[in-house]
């Protein structure tokens, strides 16, 4: 191809080849980067998607991006303090109503409303990366060393990870509170209790899925050829088995962080969460408006349920598009559809 090239009538010297070559480093580079950019996660997923479905995750991405944003921006956002009980003007009152001065009026506690669902995003956001990161990489290192090595380890650890996923995730996730923290906590040992509690439940789940990959790579040619070349085992590992294995982790890491949400909030809900005056907890909130719902008090529980809702509803959104939209089926039926539509037009 390139003797073509080069003596075809339009071909180019040594000269204009290598100014060819200058000329085109800047546009190459950008392609380098847009391809990058093109590739990550969501990005490439909003790309492959068409109608409904990309309306589905779009919707998704934009209300993760508000949380995310909300989180960020707590304290510009959030009009008093996550345990502020009065200002300048005096004492905020109990159970009041919506008002100028709290749009979404104020808990039993006294507490501003508002101010405790924008501060709780940060408390959510934080639990969901410590949780779900720790989850991810203890799953993923024992996924794979399980399942490239085999043997009396692999057995172990199998049957130890089937275990802890057979037991009842909210119930595990309670003791694992109790023992790391007594129940409650502040605002860094309770994020990092009940995020190690999470994670103790999330670890199986990606250890069986990169398990699974590993054992399905380690008898795949490119890796019998690189153990015939005598590379060590965790360099195999690293450079061959690593990357193939862990392409669906970004699905699980969705699901399971829509299911850190609903594990953050039954806990506090049920009383083992952070101390209201450490942080702003939902399920905190949701626990103590119980009584206000059957007084027709709806501000106190309505806003910090929403809250929930739309967070794990945004975080599934996310999650169930990429899911599909990494179905082989799915995608073959899509180009059908496409191909008819080209065809009929």
């Amino acid at each position: 191809m390139a003797d073509t090239q080069t003596n075809s009538p339009g071909g180019t010297g040594a000269g204009g080849a290598g100014a060819a070559a200058g000329g085109s480093a800047a546009p190459e580079a950008e392609v380098r980067r847009g391809s990058l950019f093109a590739r990550l996660p969501v990005v490439r997923d909003i790309r492959r998607s068409v109608g409904l479905q990309r309306g589905m995750l779009l919707t998704g991405v934009v209300i993760v991006g508000a949380v995310v944003l909300c989180a960020a921006l707590a304290p510009l956002i959030a009009p008093y303090g996550y345990n502020q009980l009065a200002d300048e003007s005096g004492s905020f009152g109990a159970q009041q109503p919506p008002s100028a001065a709290h749009v979404w009026g104020t808990t039993v506690g006294g507490f501003d409303v508002f101010s405790r669902v924008i501060w709780g995003t940060q408390t959510a956001v934080m639990v969901i990366v410590v949780a779900v990161l720790m989850s991810l990489f203890i799953g993923v290192a024992l996924g794979l060393v399980s399942g490239y090595f085999g043997g009396w380890l692999d057995r172990v650890l199998v049957v130890a990870a089937d275990a802890i996923y057979a037991f009842p995730s909210l119930l595990l996730a309670i003791v694992m509170t109790i023992v790391i923290s007594g129940g409650q906590s502040d605002v860094v040992g309770g994020v990092f209790a009940a995020a190690i509690s999470i994670t103790v439940v999330f670890v199986p789940q990606y250890f069986r899925v990169v398990r699974s990959e590993a054992v399905r790579l380690k008898s795949e040619p490119f890796v019998e050829a690189a153990q015939v070349l005598g590379e060590p085992a965790l360099k195999i590992i690293a450079r061959h088995v690593y990357r193939n294995a862990t392409r669906n982790i970004p699905l699980v890491f969705t699901l399971n962080a829509s299911e850190a949400i609903l594990t953050l909030a039954a806990l506090g809900f049920l009383g083992f969460g952070i101390e209201p005056t450490s942080a702003a907890e939902w399920g905190f909130d949701l626990n103590k408006a119980l009584a206000d719902v059957t007084s027709g008090i709806w501000w106190t529980a309505m806003f910090p349920g929403l809250a929930i809702v739309l967070t794990v509803l945004g975080i599934t959104l996310v999650g169930e598009s990429m899911n599909d939209l990494a179905d082989p089926r799915l995608r073959r039926r899509r180009r059908a559809g496409k191909s008819k539509e080209a065809s009929h037009g």
